[in-house]
């Protein structure tokens, strides 16, 4: 909802507007939260029973055939010696 009124000293129109629907989404969002904790938790449980899984059916059928040429992948380790550069600080005086 907006709100809007004029100032009758001033030379401005005043704007106000709710935040009703924000708030309420923040509502509904702690709602789940909590709902959702209280079945983790096992506070709450749901008891179903009666009812019967559906049957289903499959009958057979072929795989395709595929045929992939993949790449090898080889890893291993070796000995590499690095030269690390020497870093050194030069003083201009300052302390």
């Amino acid at each position: 909802m907006v709100e809007i009124r004029n100032e009758p000293y001033a030379d401005r129109v005043v704007v106000k507007r709710s935040n009703a629907g924000r708030n309420i989404a923040i509502v509904a969002v702690i709602i789940v939260a909590v709902v959702g904790l209280l079945f983790a938790t096992g506070f709450w449980k749901a008891n179903v029973s009666g009812g019967d899984v559906p049957e289903v059916s499959v009958k057979g059928g072929e795989l395709p055939k595929v045929d992939v040429d993949s790449k090898e992948v080889v890893v291993g380790t070796k000995k590499t010696e690095v030269d690390v550069p020497t870093v050194g600080v030069k003083d201009n005086g300052e302390q």
